[in-house]
């Protein structure tokens, strides 16, 4: 599922009239939009390695990426990216643990009516208003 794609924002992208790189900065943040979470820092990464000195702050700029998340993409493609799943976005274990959907059944209530007027209290005190 593509993401949003994000406006440039360098300072060439920034003035008025055109630039030589201000398609290639289109294509670029095309091409993130695309990419998942792992790949945009690798592609982020790899662009800024091929800039040089620089790199790191022009991708951020350009791509909307942080640059210690850039720093990070460098540190996995110097490594070869050895600690990073094939078959998964995320490591396991990480993101939000999962939580249990709640059933009409676990709601608070007299139990099999539905009725919550009483606040799950199953006594014949429950408050309830003129009939």
């Amino acid at each position: 599922m593509p993401t949003e794609i994000v406006a440039c924002q360098c300072p060439h992208c920034q003035q008025e009239g055109d630039h030589p790189d201000q398609a290639l900065h289109v294509w670029m943040n095309l091409l993130m939009s695309r990419l998942d979470e792992a790949q945009r820092r690798w592609y982020a990464a790899l662009e800024a390695q091929r800039l040089g000195h620089g790199g790191d702050r022009l991708v951020a700029q350009i791509t909307g990426l942080g640059e210690k998340t850039i720093r990070r993409g460098r540190a996995e493609l110097h490594a070869s990216l050895a600690d990073c799943p094939d078959e998964r976005v995320r490591r396991s274990g990480a993101g939000r643990t999962p939580t249990e959907k709640k059933r009409p059944s676990d709601s608070p209530g007299v139990a099999g009516t539905g009725d919550t007027r009483n606040g799950g209290r199953s006594d014949e005190r429950a408050e309830v208003g003129p009939q």
